[in-house]
């Protein structure tokens, strides 16, 4: 049984969609392991992760005006203000995402889809240095 964990930080510039799918690949040959299980954990409560489509990036123009429509900024009715009208619909749009996600290993690869991109989903307006773990374990 083989096992790493790696910490990857994403800087981020504003509310989008990153992709790193190619840094977790790399953590993976880095591993050695061929058959297992990557599992990708956001550290942070106003941000999340996303496996979604990365061939066409109106798919990421969609998912950002989907989030703004469903939790706006401004909603009278909340109470935690204390970080910015932005950070309370970070965290709800969060609890509506993940913060972890599993993927299977074969063949020393993430068994993504064609189409399929690992993306941190960056709720929040202002940079952030965001810290993402991978547990790698396998054969």
């Amino acid at each position: 049984m083989r096992q790493a964990i790696e910490q990857l930080t994403i800087p981020t510039s504003g509310q989008a969609l990153y992709e790193f799918t190619g840094r977790v690949d790399d953590a993976i040959v880095r591993s050695g392991v061929e058959v297992g299980l990557v599992t990708v954990f956001v550290r942070h409560t106003s941000c999340s992760l996303l496996i979604q489509e990365n061939a066409d990036p109106d798919v990421q123009v969609d998912m950002l005006g989907y989030f703004r429509r469903l939790v706006p900024e401004g909603m009278d009715w909340l109470i935690h203000t204390l970080e910015g009208p932005d950070d309370m619909p970070a965290h709800i749009k969060a609890a509506l995402t993940q913060t972890s996600i599993g993927i299977p290993i074969s063949d020393g690869r993430a068994m993504l889809g064609t189409w399929q991109g690992i993306y941190l989903f960056e709720h929040r307006k202002r940079p952030h240095r965001r810290e993402v773990v991978l547990h790698i374990i396998g054969e």
